[in-house]
């Protein structure tokens, strides 16, 4: 009986405070603080020579490394107690890091185990219950979520949040954010510093001895003397973000509870020099805490909350004229029903060519309630960050595209918009890291369906950072835009910048068949490099390699850039489809248009190729020839007409190249309805079916078999009724 009591002990699940409890206990060990060392070195700090490279970068990305928010949990519990500085012996080190691996793990796996535990047969047959929207589960994405930004992020922002603010912080605290945001810098350069004697002190030292603390600590005369402030001012700046020597973080009792360590990371050590075992902590409640500071003032919170506001529009403004020049972009636009009768207002509104983008930013944060799963305040919450600002920019949207509605500017003058918008585009940014966002949109936003409107796109002012900074061109970035937004039911990712890092390495695309496409945070490592290259100035490619570096030399590459230079509403939808092609399409359809060039080259010919791509119902077409443009565009023009009614596509698309094969020199767009008429199936009889785009080489040199030879004198396979000489020459 003694050994199947025992054997059903082993089976039942522990509970989540009990494996709390058991990290308490052993964060508040003696000498724990060595271990907890150790494994922010191992799993924090990135190490590379000369060059970073995104196999150094690799390891962010490993399933077995601990998340920052796991190593804040260690810390929050080890502070709970009066922290006990002895150095244990290795062995003893080693146990503290395995166990807290163990324990960590079995929290995870406690807290993705809970939701299903309610899941009967019948309610999932019911199909009453959605598991993914419900507070319970939402705990473990809201916990284990990537990182909210890159700390250099944190860094760069911070100061600019809260320049509004710098009179009431200098005069309550002492020092600026901006000061701050240095001293953070400074840090990271002193780390730089004892990691070399670090590395000399561990060779001098018997194994007994070994402890990476030393790594993390420093005084404020080090960071003094690296970013050019005094000592005292320093010290002030450090004891702000430094957890009172008296604070054992009683409050934080199980997971989701308020942690202190994360609002006070720096530690004191007892020689007085201060301790940050995560920078990354440091830097994000630079970016966060000063709110709190200043929110307490009463007679002070109106303004802070203007400021808060005016710093979102303004940085989401200026990244996006970034991409799209400032001159398109504009701050602050109220559309007007009549005169008198406003209806709504835009915070920032993008236009170019006929595509126009509505930004509507909010500055609500998750709060503690819904990160311990409650269901209602998780609701509550994302109603005021998100839900309000779809609903108010899909009500913008609606206005756009009445004619009647007019947009004023800030400046009072009236801003005319384009006579047929092709497509709206609605951003819906928040100004803090908001956990789990692309999740929770997944599984609350309520949305409608309206021509024209792509289907929004959620995230906070980091992830619109990135992708301003890495797809600087409006094509590419509308491009990526509205395929991330219309895959996002098909696609699961721990984080947006996960998804961007796949777009850049292998061009974003779903096919429609996949239900679900889950990927991988590893697709971040390029991206991870390029941005640290990009703020911090240190070695390695500024851009990842892939989409920005394999096509830009192409003739299709060209031909992308040729249509941003001039963004014409009749060649936009060309260049969407050109950057929806893979890699194989770009590479063999520019060897195509070159190998057609050529050969205009050699006889002054007319050469031709057509390729259809199914999935999207359109297609291309491509001329090369050296006519006037009085006679080339006619023929171009009527071929284009009978390919696109043979195929009965939705769209087709002309280029006219010259025979040096560099640029276009003019271009056919024809994007209606396709119709029946008995004419165009007369003329189009005998067209012959265009190549399949991974044939195209092929085709051009030669190699595809032709179903019957046409003859110069012959009439034109197209059914124009003249001869094929003086016709198309379709693949001569």
């Amino acid at each position: 009986m003694a050994l199947a009591k025992l054997a059903i002990m082993k089976m039942t699940p522990r509970s989540e405070q009990d494996i709390f409890a058991d990290l308490a206990a052993l964060c508040t060990r003696a000498g724990y603080v060595h271990a907890l060392a150790h494994l922010c070195f191992r799993d924090n700090v990135v190490l590379y020579v000369d060059t970073i490279k995104e196999a150094d970068m690799a390891k962010m990305s490993s399933p077995s490394r601990l998340v920052r928010a796991e190593i804040n949990t260690l810390m929050g519990l080890m502070v709970k107690s009066e922290i006990d500085w002895s150095l244990p012996a290795p062995k003893v080190i080693q146990e503290y890091i395995e166990d807290s691996e163990r324990l960590l793990e079995q929290l995870h796996s406690r807290l993705s185990g809970d939701v299903f535990t309610s899941l009967t047969k019948e309610v999932l047959e019911s199909g009453t219950s959605n598991p993914f929207s419900m507070g319970q589960f939402l705990r473990e994405p809201i916990f284990y979520t990537g990182e909210g930004a890159y700390n250099f992020q944190y860094l760069d922002l911070a100061p600019r949040k809260y320049a509004a603010d710098a009179p009431w912080l200098e005069a309550n605290r002492g020092f600026t954010i901006g000061q701050a945001s240095l001293v953070a810098v400074g840090i990271e350069q002193v780390y730089a510093d004892n990691f070399d004697a670090t590395r000399k002190r561990l060779r001098k030292q018997h194994r007994d001895q070994w402890s990476m603390l030393p790594l993390f600590a420093f005084s404020a005369a080090d960071i003094a003397a690296k970013v050019k402030l005094e000592v005292s001012l320093v010290e002030r700046i450090l004891s702000a973000f430094q957890l009172p020597s008296n604070e054992r973080n009683a409050a934080f009792k199980s997971l989701h509870d308020f942690n202190a360590i994360t609002a006070t990371p720096l530690l004191r050590m007892p020689d007085g020099e201060f301790l940050s075992l995560q920078s990354y902590s440091l830097a994000e409640t630079i970016y966060e805490s000063p709110f709190y500071w200043m929110a307490r003032d009463k007679a002070y919170l109106p303004t802070l909350d203007k400021n808060r506001g005016d710093f979102t529009e303004m940085f989401v403004a200026e990244r996006l004229g970034l991409v799209f020049g400032a001159d398109r972009v504009y701050l602050n636009v109220d559309i007007f029903e009549t005169k008198a009768a406003k209806v709504s207002d835009i915070d920032v509104l993008v236009v170019w060519g006929d595509r126009v983008v509505i930004v509507q930013a909010k500055s609500k944060r998750l709060t503690l309630e819904a990160r311990k799963g409650n269901d209602q305040s998780i609701r509550d919450d994302f109603k005021k960050a998100v839900q309000a600002a779809y609903d108010q920019g899909i009500t913008c949207a609606k206005c756009l595209l009445d004619k009647r509605r007019k947009l004023v500017l800030a400046d009072g003058s009236e801003l005319a918009l384009p006579t047929d918008i092709r497509e709206v585009y609605l951003f819906c940014v928040v100004s803090d890291h908001y956990p789990a966002l692309s999740f929770q949109a997944r599984q609350f936003l309520q949305t409608e369906n309206i021509d024209c409107v792509q289907a929004p796109l959620v995230m906070d002012v980091f992830a619109l950072d990135v992708m301003t900074e890495m797809l600087q061109t409006p094509l590419q970035f509308l491009s990526y835009v509205n395929r991330r937004a219309n895959y996002a039911e098909q696609i699961m990712a721990s984080h947006e910048l996960t998804v961007l890092g796949y777009h850049l390495k292998q061009n974003l695309w779903v096919q429609g068949d996949v239900d679900l496409m889950q990927i991988g945070d590893d697709f971040t490592a390029g991206l991870d490099v390029a941005m640290a290259v990009r703020r911090t100035g240190i070695q390695g490619a500024a851009t990842p390699d892939g989409i920005l570096t394999r096509f830009g030399s192409t003739t299709i590459g060209r031909v992308v850039k040729e249509i941003e230079a001039r963004p014409e509403p009749a060649t936009i939808d060309l260049g969407f489809m050109l950057l929806e092609m893979s890699e194989q399409a770009i590479t063999e359809i520019s060897h195509v248009v070159d190998r057609l060039a050529a050969r205009t080259r050699a006889d002054g010919k007319v050469h031709d190729a057509s390729f259809a791509y199914s999935e999207s119902g359109s297609g291309i077409t491509f001329h090369c020839n050296d006519e006037p443009t009085h006679v080339a565009l006619p023929r171009l023009q009527s071929y284009c007409q009978r390919r696109k009614y043979k195929q009965k596509a939705a769209k087709w698309f002309g280029l006219c190249m010259g025979s040096d094969g560099q640029n276009v020199r003019f271009g056919v767009s024809l994007t209606y309805p396709w119709a029946p008429d008995a004419d165009m199936d007369e003329r189009t009889r005998n067209m012959l079916t265009p190549m399949p785009i991974d044939q195209g080489l092929r085709a051009v040199l030669g190699k595809r078999e032709r179903p019957k030879k046409v003859g110069r004198n012959d009439p034109c396979p197209c059914g124009s009724g003249r001869k094929y000489k003086k016709c198309c020459l379709i693949g001569s």
